[in-house]
């Protein structure tokens, strides 16, 4: 075999090839240069009707890889790749791997639902799947919460998406309640009412809605009363609110002599003679 024939075939071949290989190579970086500026106008169009930083951070990234995935598949088109037969391979391989991968799949997908829903925001108070805390990220993958003691918890988005939601700082007013023991020598009706003008009297108590003090149970050693009040959490921290009326009650039951009694207790001690 002659080896220079062998290699003016392979360089005709080549100088041939070369068009297309420059068409694809120029195709492709056109498509990654592209897909960012692209994705960034069709982000920039969204934001006029859509408010919510991780709903438009997921549209930029959905529309950047969709560009990039259909311009590498022209780019391949152009180097005569098989694309038909590579995108055949790739959804057998893609079902082989998906059932293998079921719960990430799962998880990425229940991140998109929560991303598109919002049930919950940034920087909100949320409880989601028996945890308490703020959000401090949304992923496709999972949910960071940061609870009252200062502990990051991430959930798996197919736990959050699965489990009921409650979003406490969605709504303006949030109700809270005071539990009360009133020693039974006491007259409820007065007791009450000291309690009411006190509760009113603290600063960050909604005064406009209803506030209520009832009679709940004839306990062990005192009548259980139940005082219910509303703070407005965007105004308000509610656990300060809550605090600053308990130390209240307790001031004004000293003031007024109103006894707040607490369990008591008889031990019966015998003496046996033997």
């Amino acid at each position: 075999m002659d080896i220079q024939a062998v290699f003016q075939d392979f360089l005709t071949e080549f100088i041939n090839y070369l068009p297309k290989l420059i068409s694809g190579i120029i195709i492709f970086i056109l498509t990654l240069i592209g897909s960012g500026f692209f994705a960034k106008w069709v982000r920039k169009l969204a934001k006029k009707k859509i408010e919510s930083k991780e709903m438009l951070q997921l549209i930029f990234l959905i529309t950047k890889w969709i560009i990039i995935i259909v311009g590498t598949i022209f780019a391949l088109d152009q180097v005569d790749f098989d694309v038909t037969g590579f995108i055949a391979g790739l959804g057998v391989a893609g079902f082989t791997i998906g059932f293998a991968l079921q719960d990430i799949a799962k998880n990425f997908i229940s991140g998109i639902m929560l991303l598109y829903r919002q049930p919950f925001n940034l920087g909100e108070y949320v409880k989601v799947a028996e945890l308490d805390g703020t959000v401090r990220e949304i992923n496709i993958r999972d949910t960071v919460i940061e609870t009252r003691d200062g502990e990051l918890v991430i959930i798996p988005n197919k736990e959050v998406f699965e489990n009921p939601i409650i979003n406490y700082t969605h709504s303006q007013y949030r109700r809270r309640e005071v539990k009360i023991g009133l020693g039974y020598e006491e007259d409820a009706e007065r007791a009450s009412g000291i309690f009411m003008e006190t509760i009113k009297a603290i600063d960050g108590v909604e005064v406009d809605k209803e506030i209520t003090i009832r009679a709940e149970a004839l306990g062990d050693s005192a009548l259980s009363l139940s005082a219910i009040f509303w703070v407005d959490q965007q105004e308000n921290d509610i656990f300060a609110v809550q605090s600053d009326v308990i130390k209240a009650i307790k001031t004004a039951a000293e003031e007024h002599k109103i006894n707040l009694p607490y369990p008591i207790q008889t031990v019966l001690v015998k003496s046996l003679n033997q």
